[in-house]
């Protein structure tokens, strides 16, 4: 899988993440700083921080950290599934 399509497939997931209940639609400056977020970090815990701040920042609203922990766990996933060469 090239960069635009893990891009796309890790965009997907944050996209349909919608913690607020707003739409999917209501998250798109979010979902770019939590896919810069992905590149910068391969650390589960450290990523959903920085998922729960950004989203904190932008809706003054609080997330459960299990929540964040949870979609972190699963981008750092795509993204070692996507980087691991097939046999």
């Amino acid at each position: 899988m090239d960069g635009r399509q893990l891009n796309r497939l890790l965009l997907e997931w944050i996209g349909a993440w919608d913690p607020f209940g707003l739409g999917k639609d209501a998250y798109d400056v979010e979902a770019a700083s939590v896919l810069q977020a992905v590149y910068e970090t391969e650390d589960a815990r450290t990523l959903a921080a920085r998922i729960q701040s950004i989203y904190e920042f932008a809706f003054d609203e609080p997330i459960p950290f299990p929540d964040c922990l949870k979609l972190a766990r699963r981008l750092l996933e795509l993204k070692q599934a996507a980087s691991c060469p097939l046999p």
